[in-house]
């Protein structure tokens, strides 16, 4: 069994990796956070207990996968690539509460998801690239965990927990907000990562929410938000009029419906999207879901 690295040397874990024959692979957005402090907080964010179950995404070279050992919480991580898979197995297969799921977690998280269940905790140094697609999937599929502790680019960061009339407000923002309280737990500057990246970090927590969906039909009102933001320059009337053809499979719907819609809904025809609040895309999507 290897040896544990020095996690919080940039020199040392350059070192192992040469040691190894291995390389940072820039494709898969790793940078290693060497901040043993920061480290810590986060992983004290997830507020854990003893045999509880975490997903971690991407641990690398296993920095906070040994922290969350230590908390004797059950673990499974997913990891692509493989020279980092092999050092995983050297490091931790002797433990019982560790788990190592290899590829592209993209690919490979929902057949343990059959297998096994919703986890009560997700955990990762998310990669930049998929950080939001990886969150928004699996609320789209309904799968919802107790919390999630992730570390995004801070630009994800901010969409996540936008407010309306605000420039990061989105679907995604909507989406985020719909099945879970986000807040932010620290800013990570780039020295406490290495490689340093080109970009800021956000750790954020997210912590499902009890009243859920609050809709009568969760597909309809994804697909409401997808086509209200469609466009935002236009107004919610033009874009939920397309949106609404598209429902009722009419080239055109008319316009007395969409004022009607609307009008029940409280919402006015001539606002935009980005100034609507989460429970004003609720009311239209339920009024929507009665026809």
């Amino acid at each position: 069994m290897t040896a544990l690295p020095d996690y919080d040397s940039p020199l040392a874990l350059k070192a192992f990796l040469d040691s190894s024959d291995m390389a940072m692979r820039k494709k898969f957005g790793q940078n290693f956070l060497v901040n043993r402090m920061s480290r810590e907080r986060l992983v004290a964010a997830l507020e854990l207990k003893e045999d509880c179950t975490v997903w971690e995404v991407g641990p690398g070279l296993g920095a906070m996968t040994d922290l969350i050992l230590k908390q004797k919480a059950q673990l499974t991580a997913f990891e692509i690539d493989r020279g980092f898979c092999e050092v995983l197995k050297d490091l931790f297969n002797e433990k019982e509460n560790f788990t190592l799921v290899e590829g592209d977690f993209l690919k490979t998280w929902k057949k343990i998801y059959a297998e096994t269940g919703t986890p009560k905790h997700l955990f990762g140094n998310l990669p930049y690239n998929i950080a939001a697609t990886i969150i928004g999937d699996m609320i789209s599929d309904g799968v919802r965990f107790e919390s999630m502790v992730v570390t995004v680019q801070k630009e994800v960061a901010l969409r996540m927990a936008a407010k309306p009339n605000s420039k990061d407000y989105s679907s995604f923002s909507l989406l985020c907000q719909w099945a879970y309280d986000v807040s932010t737990i620290m800013d990570l500057a780039g020295g406490c990562f290495w490689p340093r990246p080109n970009v800021a970090s956000r750790a954020v927590k997210l912590v499902r929410k009890d009243s859920w969906p609050s809709c009568e039909s969760p597909e309809l009102f994804m697909s409401l938000l997808r086509g209200l933001f469609s466009s935002r320059r236009k107004t919610v009337r033009n874009n939920f009029s397309a949106w609404l053809a598209l429902q009722l499979k009419n080239e055109k719907s008319k316009d007395e419906l969409v004022y009607s819609l609307l009008e029940e809904a409280g919402i006015d025809s001539n606002c935009r999207a980005e100034t609507l609040a989460l429970d004003d895309f609720l009311r239209l999507s339920n009024v929507v879901a009665r026809l």
